[in-house]
């Protein structure tokens, strides 16, 4: 039987839905040390930057005996609270902890107000705080290290500030103090593990703005067969296109209930990875399949091949295994503004569908009005008059005008996002999953104007926006959110959640949501009433 029960199982229970409070950060707890996994309140830095460095001169200094017992005879992980771990490692030490006022401070932070390195994210410095409540770190003491250095704690420390404050003097246009701040990092990297946690996130986000800063922007890579292939590891590797496209079908599914012919327009075909799973269920609906029709949108192929009609072929051997008729149909355009509604030849018999995703943000332009890509296609969809459309996208804010406010929501997103591919152990498809990641990172940072297209927003915006553009909400079922949760007993990590919020469910590693799908009717059109596509 296919993933789906049946096309009669729809509903919406409360109950079947979780709701797990935000994460709140105290207002003491410095907030960028907070999302890369440690408790450090914002008067405390120089007090635990002094006995990181009291406690790296204390291992040098100890007698070996002492060094290769911590060693052996404990685990020490990867601490959330650095000053009691620091303070429990000087004490096991037998040295005492307590410092003189006069000791330095950080020796190469490069940062010529002396009060900076403490002051990054306060609020008087003009260092907004993300906009959204502060998610829980991302759960870095979950490895086992058999030790974790002093020194590499306090790289780690050292990164993370020398990081934004990068970011700060991009967006000033101070480019001489950036190049000197990128020099200065690079030898930090390798004092610190960058194969996992901050280490690696910083390694990436040097990467982007040395791109930016020394004029090497653009695209990694050299086109859409390596977006494609890129695209197809990073669903492999974890759950975040497959809780997509689970929900998105199931959504699907319950809207075609009792329809004889429907039509499903895809907004990114990639390898139709998404729609066996749709076509099987349809085959065991109670009363017998109806006539399938997919239109599938994706780029030309750079080699001449015509592989949207390669993927629909595949497509209809399987739906001809289980009697499902089935027709196809690509549309190959670069850009989904290039696509008109009459090349879908949608007709006033189907109940039609919608599915995007991912997509809907490369429409957002970089002038934030409102006549726009979007507002455009937004437009033939409700001329459209489709039964549902599915949305799914990024929970995150990263079309931000200001370069360090986006910068700082992707260092949150993006941490988040890497240590729940720490949980993953699929290789290499985690491997090239982070190569996928590494993509958007250097678009979001690197590129502006039209080459920027990984313009995420948040749930918030685009109900918004959607329902500004003539669309109603529509609740996805209990069912969808049992496929979800379903979904995660295939991962043995732990920190996958699914949550329902307002009738939407995303997907996050523990309270942070990563990913948020939902689903739209379109509102009649009072100028067209009957749905009439005008070319």
């Amino acid at each position: 039987m296919g993933p789906y029960d049946s096309a009669n199982s729809a509903g919406s229970s409360s109950g079947s839905s979780s709701s797990s409070t935000s994460f709140k950060k105290p207002n003491d707890i410095d907030g960028l040390l907070a999302g890369a996994g440690y408790k450090i309140r914002s008067s405390d830095l120089q007090h635990v930057a002094q006995r990181l460095e009291q406690l790296e001169t204390v291992m040098v200094n100890s007698p070996a005996s002492q060094i290769t017992h911590i060693a052996s005879d404990a685990v020490h992980y990867n601490p959330s609270d650095i000053a009691s771990w620091v303070d429990s490692l000087l004490s096991e030490l037998n040295h005492p902890f307590p410092l003189s006022a006069d000791l330095p401070d950080f020796p190469d932070l490069m940062i010529n107000n002396t009060t900076a390195r403490n002051d990054v994210w306060a609020a008087d410095h003009g260092m907004p705080q993300p906009q959204q409540n502060i998610p829980p770190p991302p759960q870095l003491n979950q490895h086992p290290l058999t030790v974790v250095t002093a020194m590499e704690e306090d790289s780690g420390i050292r990164l993370v500030h020398m990081l934004l404050t990068c970011a700060e003097s991009v967006q000033r246009g101070d480019l001489p103090l950036a190049r000197s701040l990128i020099e200065t990092m690079q030898p930090l990297l390798t004092r610190v593990n960058v194969n996992c946690g901050i280490g690696k996130v910083a390694g990436y986000f040097i990467d982007a703005l040395s791109r930016r800063i020394f004029s090497t922007r653009g695209r990694i890579g050299a086109g859409p067969f390596e977006d494609e292939v890129l695209y197809y590891h990073f669903y492999e590797a974890c759950p975040y296109l497959k809780f997509a496209h689970f929900t998105a079908n199931q959504a699907i599914l319950e809207a075609f209930n009792g329809h004889d012919c429907v039509h499903v327009i895809d907004f990114n075909l990639m390898h139709g990875l998404q729609w066996p799973a749709l076509i099987q269920a349809l085959a065991l609906r109670p009363g017998g399949p109806p006539l399938l029709r997919l239109t599938g949108i994706g780029p030309p192929s750079p080699d001449g091949r015509d592989s949207l009609r390669e993927i629909g072929l595949k497509l209809a051997d399987l739906a001809k295994s289980v009697n499902v008729r089935f027709a196809f149909r690509g549309v190959a355009a670069e850009r989904l503004e290039d696509v008109k509604p009459w090349m879908l030849q949608v007709s006033l018999k189907e109940a039609v569908a919608v599915n995007s995703i991912m997509q809907l943000h490369r429409l957002l332009g970089s002038d934030h009005s409102w006549n726009s890509g979007i507002d455009t296609v937004l437009g033939w969809i409700r001329s459209l008059n489709p039964k549902i459309i599915t949305v799914v996208e990024q929970e995150a804010d990263h079309n931000q005008v200001g370069f360090l406010d986006r910068f700082t929501e992707a260092l949150y997103y993006y941490s988040t996002m890497f240590d729940s591919l720490e949980a993953c152990s699929l290789q290499p498809d985690k491997a090239l999953a982070e190569m996928y990641i590494q993509r958007e990172i250097c678009n979001v940072l690197c590129c502006e104007g039209s080459a920027r297209v990984e313009r995420h927003e948040p749930l918030a915006k685009w109900t918004n926006r959607l329902i500004q553009a003539g669309f109603q909400p529509l609740h996805l079922g209990s069912n969808a959110f049992k496929q979800a949760s379903m979904l995660l007993t295939l991962f043995s990590a732990e920190g996958y959640c699914v949550e329902e919020k307002e009738g939407c469910l995303t997907l996050g590693w523990h309270s942070r949501p990563l990913i948020a799908a939902s689903a739209w009717r379109a509102v009649p059109d009072p100028n067209n009433p009957l749905g009439i596509i005008k070319p």
